[in-house]
């Protein structure tokens, strides 16, 4: 097949979800099909990673969108149109003005927008779309805009609404959707009962997977959380952990933590400590991510955002390290609480799920063993192409049954 995909990132390095995810599916899709990829970049330096990502793409076209979300310009146009801040910051003409001229002369098969802020760049076509939510978008802002003070929450909220409406706009204007969890595609349906989302969850990467489950030291145990700092839910978590989690576990236990990942210098103000390192990772260096990840007793994620799902916890399980999280962090993955991964909601259950699973070797085994081979059988990336494999296919014999 013949596939437009439209990317709102340079999926290289590999480094955030998004990124990981797109990078993956094209290793695996360019294999029987032939992609045509636009993707959006800030900075000149993205335009290097092309050859990193020519041999998984017959055409790369590179369209710069804004450097800086908050350009005064940026702010005016979201507030004086109705379109959300979320669109108005990844707005690239370049971008619409080549998909015009190569949607005229190209003949594609199919679509494949990653997100639906990418969708308003795309001219009127009677090719079909896929799109793919990595989440829902409004409820993950919406999240954040219900923890500010009141007398503020007004102005961010109208933006939500914009932002809400935008996205349920163009779910009905693609011939197909798509979620990475089965609770993103039940909203969907609830808002638009008539679309039925299709489910191309995402996966570990496979510099991650270990064949063999690393023996861990628990005379000095260590607990890890690593994240994209531009990413609002790690942010979050993040201070969680710093301002609620640590000071218990300090007084109380023997843990060092570990906090990294990339853009944290710029995010978090607190500086590393005897028990608590922060560390700023480079985007492309994921052998430090590797061996931070080797070295590690726990994955601890206190996420409180809904939707999608994590890659970063998919990676914990693909190393064999086990997890303490929260509902809503493992939120569409299939795993069972005591079985693939520990489930606490406040500080103090967060502790009390440290110091169990250090002490009890045998579910310490089982739930790393569990959570290793649910991986390994779910959320692999030759598997997931596949199934997008197929959903392309579904779409283009429906498309073609229409025409007939």
């Amino acid at each position: 097949m013949k596939i437009l995909m439209l990317t709102p990132y340079v999926p290289y390095p590999p480094s955030s979800g998004g990124q990981i995810r797109t990078f993956n599916l094209l290793k695996y899709l360019s294999k029987s099909h032939q992609v045509h990829l636009v993707c959006l970049y800030k900075s000149d330096q993205e335009k290097n990673y092309q050859k990193n990502l020519q041999s998984l793409c017959k055409k790369i076209y590179f369209c710069r969108r804004s450097s800086r979300p908050f350009t005064i310009s940026n702010v005016f146009k979201a507030i004086f149109s109705t379109s959300p801040f979320l669109v108005v910051r990844n707005y690239s003409k370049e971008a619409r003005d080549l998909l015009k001229t190569l949607l005229a002369k190209e003949n594609f098969d199919i679509i494949h927008a990653e997100t639906f802020y990418v969708m308003p760049h795309l001219p009127e076509t009677t090719i079909p779309i896929f799109l793919l939510e990595q989440t829902i978008e409004y409820r993950v802002y919406q999240h954040f805009v219900n923890s500010l003070p009141f007398f503020v929450r007004w102005l961010f909220s109208l933006d939500i609404n914009k932002l809400k409406n935008t996205e349920i706009h163009f779910w009905k204007k693609a011939t197909k959707v798509g979620t990475v969890s089965e609770e993103d595609a039940r909203i969907i349906s609830s808002h638009l009962p008539a679309i039925m989302p299709v489910i191309v969850p995402n996966g570990a990467g496979e510099d991650l997977f270990v064949k063999k489950l690393l023996e861990k030291d628990f005379s000095q145990p260590i607990a890890l959380f690593v994240g994209n700092f531009s990413w609002l839910q790690n942010i979050e978590a993040a201070w969680y952990l710093i301002e609620k989690i640590y000071p218990i576990a300090k007084k109380t236990t023997n843990f060092k933590f570990i906090i990294a990942g990339q853009n944290l210098s710029h995010k978090l103000t607190q500086k590393s400590e005897e028990k608590l390192l922060i560390l700023n990772i480079n985007s492309n260096n994921q052998k430090l991510i590797k061996k931070l990840y080797d070295q590690a007793t726990v994955f601890i994620a206190p996420i409180f955002g809904p939707g999608g799902t994590r890659l970063k916890i998919l990676g914990a399980m693909a190393t064999g390290l086990p997890i303490i999280s929260t509902k809503i962090g493992v939120n569409g993955l299939e795993v069972k609480a005591d079985q693939e991964v520990l489930l606490a909601e406040t500080p103090e259950e967060f502790v009390s799920q440290m110091m169990k699973i250090i002490i009890d070797k045998d579910l310490y085994q089982k739930v790393r063993i569990n959570a290793h081979n649910l991986v390994k059988k779910k959320y692999s990336w030759p598997l997931i192409a596949d199934r997008l494999e197929g959903v392309y296919y579904n779409i283009k014999y429906e498309n073609w049954r229409r025409r007939e």
